[in-house]
């Protein structure tokens, strides 16, 4: 399959990029994983001006503002609020159990939802492998909007898609700067061959999200296979970076921790893969 964005949509991806590569997103991650929203809060207002909190209706769209959060590491509940509730103002967020148990970030968010229906409590505070992500109990009932819940898996694979794209990207750059033996790690065949992978499965990866924003592929489908992409991308990541890798200060962090969290966000691997035989006809 092959997918090129028309004019509309690369416009609206330069404009996305050309804020969110200004903004700083690493400190604002970080900083809204210590407990300040401020920064967070007022990304998210220019992100607004921009349009992507009205983009419900327009899953092409979707896909082009969530993969670029995802390879900025943007904080926050985008995709229960924009995604799944379709919320052009304020901040809302969802629990959907069984696949979405607890409501990220409600500590912030103006409304907290069970399903279709506002919570009757806030509960525990529950971690998470990405400090980013606050995870809060919640009580009450409400039933699932299946076509909200397909949005929120396409939001959370362009996210995947473009934190693996991020992955890579440092991952590029550092192997061509990192020295051993009097030359570029870059350079060995090993490394070239374990990037190459990756690149690979991103780019089959890729079509499959942008496939199911047009209704052609799956949302099961997009899913497994951004989420494996992406997380090809991370284990190379932190394999080429050795043991400086194994660090929460380096920046790659914030990428390889989000991207295990998302692999289950919004139903597990072995869920979408049922789901897609399923929808084949396997029996």
């Amino acid at each position: 399959m092959r997918f090129e964005l028309d004019a509309d949509q690369l416009d609206f991806a330069a404009s996305l990029e050309s804020l969110l590569s200004s903004a700083d997103t690493v400190k604002v991650a970080r900083a809204w994983a210590d407990g300040d929203h401020r920064p967070g809060l007022r990304l998210g207002a220019r992100l607004a001006e921009l349009g992507v909190t009205s983009l419900a209706a327009e899953p092409v769209f979707l896909a082009v503002a969530f993969e670029r959060l995802g390879y900025h590491a943007v904080p926050g509940p985008w995709v229960e609020s924009v995604a799944y509730l379709g919320r052009e103002e304020g901040i809302a967020t969802v629990s959907v159990p069984p696949h979405v148990p607890y409501a990220l970030d409600a500590d912030v968010a103006d409304e907290v939802y069970v399903g279709d229906t506002l919570a009757t409590g806030i509960g525990a505070l529950h971690t998470s492998v990405d400090r980013t992500r606050r995870l809060f109990e919640v009580t009450g009932e409400g039933a699932v909007d299946r076509a909200a819940f397909d949005r929120a898996v396409l939001a959370t694979s362009a996210q995947l898609l473009g934190a693996g794209e991020r992955l890579l990207s440092d991952s590029v750059a550092y192997v061509q700067q990192r020295r051993q033996f009097g030359r570029e790690i870059g350079s060995y065949q090993a490394i070239k061959h374990a990037l190459a992978d990756v690149r690979i499965a991103l780019d089959f990866a890729r079509p499959l999200v942008f496939g199911a924003a047009l209704g052609e592929v799956s949302v099961s489908a997009a899913k497994v296979g951004a989420g494996d992409a992406a997380y090809l991308a991370s284990r190379t990541g932190l394999q080429v970076h050795g043991a400086i890798g194994y660090t929460a200060e380096l920046d790659l962090s914030l990428w390889i921790t989000k991207v295990r969290a998302l692999v289950g966000a919004w139903g597990t691997p072995s869920w979408h893969r049922a789901r897609l035989l399923q929808e084949l006809g396997a029996s």
